[in-house]
């Protein structure tokens, strides 16, 4: 798809760049959710995952 063909303005890509950093933020979250519970596991645990 080329940029040319696109119709509408300027303003698609403040939202879509707003869009993204949304999108960065709840990714970080959920990275650094499963990080902080990989390390309270081992800390608690001494092992990360334990299949039975």
């Amino acid at each position: 798809m080329s940029p040319d063909g696109q119709v509408g303005g300027g303003r698609g890509g403040t939202s879509s760049n707003l869009y993204t950093a949304i999108l960065a933020l709840a990714v970080g979250a959920v990275v650094a959710t499963a990080a902080f519970v990989v390390f309270m596991c081992h800390h608690h645990y001494g092992f990360y995952i334990k299949i039975p």
